[in-house]
């Protein structure tokens, strides 16, 4: 009889979607994703502002400057390019 300990699994990720927004109220939202930390690189550099992204379509909504409207949510506009979508590792994560 051995005491052997099972084998370390790693989390698995979520898949990204094609389309993701922040917005809680939107049709895109998935709440399951943001329980990571989502990155976004747009044109080659990575965006911290993006409130919502398709990358078949290939644009970000982006939201400008302060301006918010009568409810309260940011206005954005809609800026084409390369999109690339990809999960952060985890702050206590080893790099490999």
């Amino acid at each position: 009889m051995t005491d052997a300990a099972p084998a370390p699994t790693l989390p698995t990720l979520p898949t990204l979607p094609d389309r993701l927004s922040v917005d809680p109220k939107s049709p895109h939202h998935v709440a399951a994703i943001f329980e990571h930390d989502v990155g976004i690189l747009f044109n080659g550099k990575e965006r911290f502002d993006v409130e919502e992204y398709c990358i078949s379509e290939g644009w970000v909504r982006v939201p400008v400057g302060k301006t918010v409207d009568r409810k309260g949510r940011p206005l954005t506009v809609k800026i084409k390019g390369v999109v690339e979508a990809f999960l952060k590792p985890a702050a206590g994560a080893a790099a490999a």
